[in-house]
């Protein structure tokens, strides 16, 4: 949804309630984890080192705390941490307009190496796909993977083309930059 205006709490609840009846808007629920990311949508895969493996749990604590969403950007409401089938709202300014991008969380995982999640798009969001988000603690070191799978449904989502792409590739970047200052900002769990 694109508003000319900010959206405050009541709009963003009512449209919070409509996301929480909907479903998903694509049939690859939990193909944003697989190595072959569905055909016929564009393709985004970035894995970057963003501390050593004793930075995993800050790390950990930081994604289900949506601290690379909001340093990329974003506002997430409501702020809550990443729960599964949990339903946001995931705002950005675009010049004077906020979009509203209605999201359900697919999939969480833990183990004792990997966290992660995936959510995919709703009705309302102005693309379809997946994206997801994987910390993993391997080789003495942290690595954030970011894997999405999307393409354009809004007509001006459409009409932005390479621009489009553009701009997710630099929202993905900034979700690394955030989450890597995050966990350079303090000590990790382990060490408190």
């Amino acid at each position: 949804m694109l508003s000319l205006r900010r959206l405050g709490p009541t709009q963003l609840e009512a449209m919070l309630g409509k996301a929480r009846r909907a479903s998903p808007t694509y049939p690859e629920i939990g193909a944003s984890r697989s190595d072959d990311l569905p055909s016929g949508y564009h393709h985004v895969r970035v894995e970057e080192r963003i501390a050593d493996a004793a930075a995993f749990d800050r790390a950990v604590e930081g994604l289900r705390t949506w601290v690379a969403h909001e340093g990329a950007g974003l506002r997430i409401f409501p702020h809550e941490p990443v729960e599964p089938d949990a339903t946001v709202i995931a705002v950005t300014s675009v010049g004077p307009a906020q979009v509203a991008a209605p999201c359900r969380i697919v999939a969480v995982f833990k183990e004792p190496d990997a966290f992660g999640f995936a959510y995919g798009t709703l009705p309302g969001h102005p693309e379809r796909g997946e994206e997801s988000f994987v910390l993993e603690r391997r080789e003495g070191s942290t690595y954030f993977a970011i894997r999405a799978f999307s393409r354009p449904v809004d007509p001006l989502a459409r009409l932005s083309g390479p621009v489009g792409r553009a701009v997710q590739r630099s929202v993905t970047r900034r979700y690394v930059i955030a989450l890597r200052r995050f966990v350079e900002s303090g000590p990790s769990i382990a060490e408190s």
